[in-house]
Order: structure tokens, then sequence, then C-alpha cells
């Protein structure tokens, strides 16, 4: 009976070790269960903030699992620590400071992590933004250059304009009296057609054959007979300017097309002109502007 009783005792006393181990076990199971839980939930938090690359979630969860005790623990925290500073090196740029708190068994394990942030688009944009700025500015730039340099030429072109418009001072063509001055407005009496008439230069009194003179420099434009005024030469100058010879006797000094200076002879004061045939020898001289016939006496210096 003792016997027996002793092996009941024992019995029970083996039974209760292991209920006490697999209960042990099964919290220990339990509690490395939870810490993987909760490694998992902290990981998928990284993945979402762009903190680790799916490499580096895998060699994590790999060695976890292999873990199992603190100091495991410890390992895999300094496996994360490498983990975010590759992910550092390997990611560009703003920095956001995340701690998170991780618990497996009665250790705790802290990690820092800095992540950085781009946007691509943000700096493609802003790129972009700055180069459409700063070629606004340069064609705006270039615009105003060139608004400048058109003013400045055109300016300079007008300046030379100036410079080059030559004064013109007319002289006598021949010594002598003017005997009929320029009438545009009112009529004067002419002894040879008997009425009063408009006369649009003015007749300076000269002996025949006396040498008329280019009143100003210039070209020969023509040499004609005209049927009111006899020969005539017309001498072309500058700013539309003309200078009209006539009743003339000869022109043989010049002929047309011809350059000639002021003062230089181009022909001799005759008595061709039909319209003033009665009068004394004279010449009949004109100066025209733009095309019209102007008073002489107010170039002539």
């Amino acid at each position: 009976m003792r016997k027996r009783g002793r092996y009941e005792n024992e019995g029970k006393t083996i039974g209760d070790k292991i209920i006490l181990y697999t209960g042990i076990g099964v919290a220990i199971f339990a509690v490395i269960v939870i810490g993987l839980l909760f490694y998992s939930k902290s990981l998928n938090e990284e993945v979402k903030n762009g903190s680790l690359t799916t490499e580096q979630i895998s060699d994590i969860m790999n060695n976890t699992s292999e873990n199992e005790t603190q100091n495991d623990s410890e390992s895999a925290s300094s496996t994360i620590g490498k983990s975010i500073e590759e992910a550092q090196n390997n990611t560009d740029t703003t920095n956001i400071t995340s701690t998170q708190n991780v618990t497996q068994g009665n250790t705790t394990v802290n990690t820092t992590n800095t992540t950085k942030s781009t946007n691509p688009q943000n700096t493609t944009s802003t790129k972009n933004q700055n180069t459409t700025s700063n070629q606004t500015k340069t064609n705006t730039t270039q615009n105003k250059n060139t608004t400048t340099n058109s003013t400045s030429q055109n300016d300079v072109k007008e300046e030379t304009k100036k410079q080059t418009v030559k004064e013109l001072n007319f002289q006598k063509p021949v010594e002598g009296e003017v005997v009929r001055e320029y009438a545009k407005d009112n009529l004067i009496y002419s002894e040879t057609l008997k009425e009063w008439v408009t006369h649009m230069g003015i007749d300076i009194k000269a002996d025949k054959t006396t040498v008329v003179k280019a009143a100003e420099e210039g070209t020969i434009k023509s040499i004609k007979n005209d049927p009111r005024y006899g020969l005539t030469i017309v001498i072309e100058h500058e700013n539309g300017f003309q200078t009209v010879y006539s009743n003339l006797l000869t022109s043989e000094f010049v002929v047309e097309n011809e350059k000639v200076e002021k003062g230089q002879s181009i022909g001799t004061v005759g008595n061709t002109a039909p319209f003033e045939i009665a009068d004394e020898a004279h010449l009949h001289f004109e100066i025209v502007k733009d095309g019209l016939q102007v008073d002489p006496n107010i170039y002539i210096k």
C-alpha cells in the first residue's frame, strides 16, 4: 500500500511538471508570436513611410525569426540600424525623424529612423519653372537689347542724314540787274505777249555771250529747247533742289548727266525765249524745290 501510494504521488508530481513545462513553453511561444506581430506592424509602418526597401524588410524578418533570446533581439536591432543607415544613404532628402519602439519579450528595442523624402515631380516642375523663367528673362533682355540697338541704329542713321544734308548756298549765275522779278501771286505785263502774266523766275540783264555759271554744285539733268523759254539747262542739286537756266545762246560747255561744281561755266546768255523775245538780252533763272518753283531771291546769297 505504501509503495502504491508513493508511485501515485510520483506520477502526480511528474504530471504537474509536464503541465508546468508545457505552460512555460506555451507562454514563451506566445511571447515570440506577440513580438513578431509587433515587428510586423513596425515594419509595415516603415514600408508605408518609405524608410525601408522590400529586400531590407525580408532580411530583418529572417533575422528576427531566427533569434528568440534577448541577445538575438539586440542583434536584430543592430541589423535594423544598419538597414536604416543604408536607407538614409540611398534616399534623397528632407529630414523627418520618427522614433519607433519595438517590444520583444521583456526587451524594448528603440530605433530612430531618419528618412528623406524627395518629390521628383516637384523638382522637375521647379527646374522647368526656373528654366522657363530664365528663358523668359533672357528673351525679354534680348528683345530689350534688340529694341535698344535698333533705336540706336535709327538715331545714328538720322544723325548721319542730318550731317550729310548739306546746306545749299546759291549764287547768281551771272552778274547783272534783275529786270523782272518773281511773280506767282500777282501779274506782270509781258511786252512780247502784250498781256498780264505770271513770272516763275527772275530775269537777270546781261549781254549776249556772257558766260553763265552753275549756281551750286550738282548734276546736269537735261539740256533742251523749251517752247516758251528757248534753250534751257536744268541742274539737279541735293535736298530736292533744281536750278533752271533759260534763254541761252549756247550750252556747249556741259553734257547731260555731267557733274558740275559751283561756279562752273555751263553756257552763254542769248535771246532764244519766244515768250520774252521782245525783251533785252537776259538770263531767265528759276529755282525749283520739290517740284515747285520758288522765289530765287530767297535762296541767292
